[in-house]
Parts: structure tokens; C-alpha cells; sequence
């Protein structure tokens, strides 16, 4: 197990310190959001992409951001992405800096603990990340075969829970409610927003007492088929949501298939009413409500969720930052073994949903970063100091290279167009 990594490992190192002071430099030059606090702070939403253990690429990421004068309202994810979301989110209202704690949590997760599956289990996946020969995987599967036939994964998962709400409990929050009332809490002057021609707007009949955070967590209902937004729909599982731990949520989303046990949630509300819940808030087309759903992975429908706080109806007052992990390919993939075809059959099924979104809209490139992950394995729960201080460098050179890209005012013009279009085409 990796020692301690000291947070100060992370920041002071000389291209996260670097990327910080340009990234500052920039938004000074060029603001990106027209919500501001009377301290200057600008406000964003912040999607992340799921993938593992390289979220500590995702802390590199928001570290630059938050270092530079942002701030994040909406912030959601999936799996990975949605453990840093909460993370952020729990530490403090939007206004209040915590991204140096959030690099320190996150590069201190116990991940290695988090592999809490038996013995058998433990070894199997140890040879499956660390590239044994055909045969011996071979014989470490045939030990865990009842692993998957009993519990239907590898890893109960339930280690990574405790230490989440361990992390909450730290931070005052046991429930929903609490987390709700962190979220809804505004900067002591209040929010400002700025006047915008594009928009039509004046700051002076702008609600920003309406101006809140939100978490967004996806997982994925397979019982139903249904893509799940969490906390958004946790009345349809759960008969008083906001009495549970957020840690549930994200436990939900970060059940890799087979990886970890799948979260099964009972005694699902029923009656007409919940019914009526079920065909407003999902596709979900049965005459009654299921009596227990089983959650896996939110990546299996979602990896990438950038969908969820967009309008295409409006021009937002804050854009919408999303981050990925790892850089597009640009050569097909060779399916040469097994391990190669269920992999890519993995990652076509769980980047579907996304790519036909941004391919409907197609402005969403504008918002995008994308994180050089690629000398890492995901599944690497034994990940050494020295390669998540490589990630977080990468994500906090890809925070600094997008903010030197991104053009607040001609992506608004941009939204304007499509708004007055969607509405022709309506009409």
C-alpha cells in the first residue's frame, strides 16, 4: 500500500504551480461565466468522466480551475467522476475554496482496501491488472466462479462506502438534507450577474436567489433499463430520500459490472403515485413499480453525462466545463485477445449515450477538456505516489490548455443561434 502523499507533492509541483499562474492569468483576461461573487470568484458548471483510479486526474483538473478564480455550481459525474463531484461538493458551500483538501483526499484514497473481496477474489484481480499469462488467469477465474454466481462480483464494495461517509461525516454531512442545505448556500454578499446583450438580460431582473449548486450522480437501473440521475430521482427508489447518505448515491454509480457487487435497493415506494413518478421521470413503461432495482455502473449507459444540466432552449448565464479521461483515439482498436474484445465492447456501450449527444450538439466541443490518461491503467487499486502525481499534473496542464482555448462570448453567440433556431423550427 502506497504511504501518505503529502497534498503539498501535488501543488508545489512546478507544472501544476505553472498551469495554475497562466490559468489565473487568463480568466482575468478573458471571464468565463457571467456569475460572480463581490470577491471575483466566476461560477461554472463542472461534468466528469468515470475511469477508476484515474480520477486523481479529475482533483488535478478542478485544483487548476479553482486555483484560478472559479467556482462550481452544477457539478456532476459518473463513478469516478461522480466520487470527486460529492467530494466537492461536501466540503463547503460553492463560494468556499476547498480544492487543496479535495487533492489532498483524493490522493489519499485507500484504494488498495477498496479490493475487499475474498482472497480468491483479491487474487484474480491482482493477476487480471497486472497482465498474468492466459493460463494462469485462466485458473485464478475458475477459483471465483462462485464470487460471480452468489454475488454477481468480484468485490462487496463496501469498504469504499465506509470510507466516503466517513469523508462526509468529516465534513458535517450524514444526509441529503445536509448536503442540500451546503449546496443551497449562497456567498455571504450574495451572487452577481453580470449584464449580457446576447442573453437579453439585465442583472437588475435576474433572480440570484435562485442560484444554487447541484449534484448529479448516473447510475444505471438495470432492473428497468433506465438511466438514473441521483439525487434527481431518488424518490422513485428510495421512500424518504433525503434522510440517506449522498454516499449511497455515488456507491450506486461505481459498481464496475463484475468488478464490484451491484447495489440492490428493496422495498421501491409503490402505488399509483409512485407509478405516476416512474412514467414522468424515466422511460419506464410497466403497469406496476418494480419491488427491488439493481444498480450497476453508471458508465454502462453514461460515462460522460454532459447532458445534464444543459437547456438548449436558453443561453446559459454559466457554461458547462466537462472533463474526459483520455485523449481520443485516432487509430481503430486492435481486438486481437479475449480481454482486448470485452474491453472495447465496454467502452463502445458506455460511450454511446454521450457521443450521439455531442453529436446532436456539436457546440458542446467548445467545453471539453480532455486528460492524457493514457500511460495508466484504471483498475490499478495499488496505484504508486508517483503515478497519481503524473495524473494530476495531466489534469491540472489540461485545465490550464483549455481555459487558453475557451471563448465565453462566442460560445454564448453560438448558443443564441441555436436557441432562435430551435425556436423557429418549434414554431
Amino acid at each position: 500500500m502506497s504511504e501518505a502523499l503529502p497534498v503539498s507533492k501535488l501543488i508545489n509541483e512546478p507544472t501544476v504551480v505553472a498551469a495554475v499562474e497562466q490559468a489565473r492569468a487568463r480568466i482575468l483576461a478573458h471571464p468565463v461565466s457571467d456569475i460572480r461573487d463581490r470577491h471575483g470568484n466566476q461560477y461554472v458548471d463542472l461534468v466528469m468522466e468515470g475511469g477508476g483510479v484515474l480520477g486523481v486526474a479529475l482533483a488535478g483538473y478542478s485544483y487548476v480551475l479553482e486555483s484560478a478564480g472559479l467556482r462550481f455550481l452544477g457539478l456532476g459525474g459518473t463513478s469516478a467522476g461522480s466520487i470527486n463531484a460529492l467530494v466537492i461538493a461536501a466540503l463547503g458551500p460553492p463560494h468556499v475554496a476547498k480544492a487543496t483538501r479535495v487533492a489532498e483526499i483524493v490522493a489519499n484514497v485507500p484504494m488498495a482496501s477498496f479490493i475487499d473481496g475474498d482472497s480468491d477474489a483479491r487474487d484474480f484481480t491482482k493477476a487480471l491488472v497486472g497482465g498474468a499469462g492466459k493460463f494462469k488467469l485462466a485458473m485464478k477465474a475458475a477459483q471465483v466462479v462462485d464470487n460471480f454466481s452468489d454475488d454477481l462480483g468480484l468485490h462487496p464494495g463496501s469498504r469504499f462506502r465506509s470510507w466516503l461517509t466517513t469523508v462526509l461525516a468529516d465534513n458535517g454531512i450524514a444526509t441529503l438534507t445536509d448536503l442540500d442545505a451546503v449546496l443551497a448556500t449562497p456567498p455571504p454578499d450574495g451572487y452577481v450577474v453580470e449584464h449580457d446583450a446576447e442573453r437579453g438580460v439585465r442583472a437588475t431582473d435576474t433572480d440570484t436567489q435562485a442560484i444554487k449548486g447541484r449534484l448529479a450522480v448516473i447510475a444505471a437501473d438495470i432492473t428497468t433499463g433506465t438511466k438514473v440521475e441521483l439525487p434527481k430521482m431518488a424518490a422513485l427508489y428510495w421512500a424518504q430520500p433525503d434522510a440517506l447518505n449522498p454516499a449511497d448515491f455515488v456507491r450506486t454509480s461505481m459498481s464496475v459490472p463484475a468488478f464490484f457487487h451491484p447495489v440492490r435497493v428493496g422495498k421501491i415506494p409503490q402505488g399509483p403515485d409512485a407509478l405516476a413518478r416512474w412514467q414522468a421521470l424515466t422511460s419506464y413503461k410497466g403497469t406496476r413499480v418494480p419491488k427491488e432495482c439493481v444498480f450497476v455502473d453508471g458508465g454502462i449507459v453514461s460515462n460522460f453525462p454532459i447532458a445534464v444540466f444543459h437547456n438548449q432552449r436558453k443561453v446559459p448565464r454559466a457554461p458547462t466545463f466537462g472533463v474526459k479521461l483520455g485523449i481520443p483515439a485516432d487509430e481503430p482498436t486492435l481486438i486481437d485477445s479475449p480481454t482486448k474484445l470485452i474491453g472495447s465492447v465496454f467502452n463502445a456501450a458506455r460511450g454511446a449515450l454521450d457521443q450521439d449527444f455531442l453529436a446532436g450538439n456539436p457546440d458542446y466541443s467548445r467545453l471539453i477538456a480532455y486528460i492524457d490518461t493514457k500511460q495508466h491503467n484504471w483498475l490499478n487499486f495499488e496505484l504508486p505516489n508517483k503515478d497519481k502525481i503524473d495524473l494530476f499534473r495531466e489534469g491540472a496542464k489540461a485545465a490550464a490548455a483549455f481555459l487558453e482555448t475557451f471563448d465565453w462570448v462566442e460560445y454564448k453567440r453560438l448558443r443564441k443561434l441555436k436557441a432562435m433556431l430551435r425556436e423557429a423550427s418549434e414554431t
